[in-house]
């Protein structure tokens, strides 16, 4: 027969084998995170240069007019749950309003989906904490328009339920970032997924009074812009001209952002 202490050197030894193969597998998911989110902070350069933003009789979206803005990189992707958590452990701020709630596709349950549930203030905080910024709106068209001239969605005229997560694709929800094709300049989600929070103050007749070379919007006011419409907005919100705001303390399940940064 076994004896005992033979069978308790044995137990231990398995105890200690399942523990090394617990560590490795933690450090091999944390190590794949890590270069999930990494990959997710990717930049896009956005060649400057003169284009017509806005478009005319469409209310606070116009007149159109010619703006210029300088080269400027943009994130890729809009800012997901696996980057947020990043910085909210680094920094000690609060977790998102919808934090876990899987019908908003919020939490670390679903690291690559945009993140929701975070203010202006909250997105403008996490750029900074980032090393970048907020786009300002006429960045934001430039890129979204991803080269196109005249045209109504970041890929062309119309907007079908291929080409992005809005009302239309009856997805019910956010997707993981980059699932739709990409525009002109290589940016995905311009159109749909998440509203974006932007630098700017909101003035509906701004477009009437805007300077021409890299306009950052009206110097104060009670409103800040968000673009690119999202999942829960039909095709008309999700116009690479269409403009909306909200307080900048307001928090709600389709608004995210993603970041911007000079060129030097």
């Amino acid at each position: 027969m076994l004896s005992t202490r033979f069978l308790l050197r044995a137990a231990i030894w398995v105890l200690l084998i399942l523990a090394l193969n617990v560590e490795m597998s933690f450090s091999q998911s944390n190590q794949q995170l890590q270069k999930t989110i990494e990959t997710q902070a990717e930049l896009v350069l956005i060649p400057g240069g003169e284009f017509v933003m806005g478009k005319d009789d469409e209310g606070d979206c116009s007149p159109a007019h010619k703006v210029y803005v300088d080269s400027f990189y943009m994130d890729k992707y809009e800012v997901t749950n696996a980057q947020y958590l990043e910085f909210c452990k680094e920094t000690g701020r609060a977790l998102p309003e919808f934090w876990g709630m899987k019908q908003f596709r919020s939490g670390p349950d679903f690291p690559d989906h945009p993140v929701v549930g975070i203010s202006w203030r909250d997105a403008n905080a996490y750029a900074e904490w980032a090393g970048k910024r907020l786009p300002a709106e006429a960045e934001w068209e430039c890129a979204a328009r991803g080269g196109l001239v005249g045209m109504n969605y970041p890929q062309g005229n119309e907007l079908d339920s291929a080409q992005a997560n809005h009302t239309l694709a009856d997805l019910e929800g956010t997707v993981a970032v980059g699932g739709f094709a990409p525009n002109g300049y290589g940016l995905h989600d311009m159109a749909g997924n998440v509203w974006e929070w932007v630098a700017d103050y909101y003035d509906g007749a701004y477009h009437k009074s805007s300077p021409y070379r890299n306009p950052t919007g009206p110097e104060k006011g009670k409103l800040k812009v968000i673009r690119g419409g999202g999942w829960h907005s039909g095709p008309s919100c999700n116009r690479v001209y269409y403009r909306n705001a909200l307080p900048p303390n307001w928090v709600d399940f389709a608004v995210g952002f993603r970041c911007a940064k000079d060129f030097r």
